[in-house]
């Protein structure tokens, strides 16, 4: 015959589950709350104004006879791969380039944390928090133009990160891109596109929508363009924000707390804070877009000189969080790069459009700047001679 526990025992626990259960969502509420003021605390710190950088860029053109590239870096703290970029500007004329960096605010580079002097002081004076995902990232890129700006003889901007590497040396990218009147902006139409929003309308009309890569080459005009837009950048500060669950219990954002049922049993399934973006990836979309707008696709060529690989074999389940794949020490020989300096086109699925690489109209490899490399990969290009422009190869001179 089966053993009955007594009422008292059934009771007790009942408690007990009832004790975890409000101490589990009391838990979660704080955390929330927490949660909710940090978001607050981070996003109600003011972006460094573009007004008074605005009031120093020159209103007459250049006419000089040395016009230079900027080379804008943005990056997490240091460089870690200057070494290479060191020998990289040592091939050029400094009179031809100029250098900026967008680092965590306060960061200095000197001799204790750069062995490059190329790179001693040009850290932005006026650099912000950034944060995936969300508006500071293009924040950060719009303050890189803005001071590159200031320079009258800068003529080209290129962005990079600080994990890209050089394919060539200076005088071969410095030729390819003051031989172009264009900017390269990779450009395109995604039809399954779900980042936009119609909350983005009217100012940004869905047809205008646009995605690319981050890693672009500006013309001076463009450059301006983005520094001097009141009108798109808003909208992206608006409506690309964080949001932040806890998985099971609530559901937080700014705008509202709203309670999620539990799960049966509590102890199957961890209580944790998950960062939720909102799906409009800022940096993909806002360059692309804002001279979309502007009727400025004649004066684009419509790819990126920053060639990335991804990972296309990711599972499903992954694809929303594909990253680029690494380049290491055991990937980054010469079979490797020059698969990639032989890249003559490029295919856009979502517009059945095959982009054929030119400047000024002439053929040329696609890509002259490579991420993402560690590194030991870094090291190997510098050893074996990697970067150096190919003999078979011609620019647009």
């Amino acid at each position: 015959m089966a053993r009955r526990s007594p009422p008292q025992l059934h009771t007790s626990r009942r408690g007990v589950v009832s004790f975890r259960w409000k101490l589990i969502t009391a838990l979660s509420a704080s955390l929330c709350v927490l949660a909710l003021f940090s978001i607050y605390h981070r996003q109600s710190r003011p972006v460094p104004s573009l007004s008074a950088a605005r009031s120093r860029i020159p209103l007459h053109k250049y006419s000089g006879d040395r016009p230079k590239i900027a080379f804008l870096f943005l990056a997490r703290h240091d460089l870690p791969l200057d070494f290479l970029w060191d020998r990289f500007f040592k091939g050029g004329d400094e009179r031809n380039l100029s250098i900026y960096v967008h680092s965590t605010p306060g960061f200095v580079f000197d001799e204790g944390t750069t062995r490059s002097h190329f790179f001693h002081n040009r850290q932005l004076k006026n650099s912000i928090e950034v944060v995936w995902g969300e508006a500071s990232m293009i924040a950060a890129e719009r303050l890189l133009l803005a001071s590159a700006l200031e320079e009258p003889s800068n003529q080209r901007f290129v962005l990079l990160s600080d994990s890209c590497v050089p394919l060539y040396d200076f005088g071969y990218i410095y030729t390819y891109l003051m031989s172009s009147p264009k900017s390269f902006v990779d450009s395109f139409l995604d039809t399954k596109d779900q980042r936009y929003t119609m909350k983005m309308f009217p100012v940004i009309p869905k047809e205008k929508w646009r995605k690319g890569s981050q890693w672009i080459s500006l013309i001076r005009s463009h450059a301006e363009v983005i520094v001097n837009d009141d009108t798109v950048f808003p909208v992206f500060q608006k409506f690309c924000k964080v949001k932040v669950k806890v998985f099971g219990v609530f559901t937080c954002d700014e705008e509202s707390i709203s309670f999620r049922s539990l799960p049966l049993d509590p102890s199957n399934k961890w209580l944790y804070l998950k960062h939720r973006r909102h799906n409009c990836i800022p940096d993909e979309h806002y360059v692309q877009t804002l001279l979309t707008m502007r009727g400025l696709k004649s004066e684009m060529e419509r790819r990126t000189v920053t060639y990335t690989t991804w990972n296309l074999l990711a599972k499903k389940a992954e694809a929303k969080s594909w990253h680029p794949l690494t380049f290491t020490s055991d990937n980054s020989g010469a079979k490797e790069i020059e698969e990639i300096k032989k890249i003559n086109h490029v295919y856009y699925e979502t517009e059945y459009r095959t982009e054929w690489c030119r400047a000024n109209s002439k053929p040329v490899p696609c890509f002259l700047f490579a991420r993402k490399f560690t590194r030991g990969a870094a090291m190997r290009l510098l050893s074996e001679g990697l970067v150096e422009s190919s003999t078979d190869t011609t620019t647009t001179s």
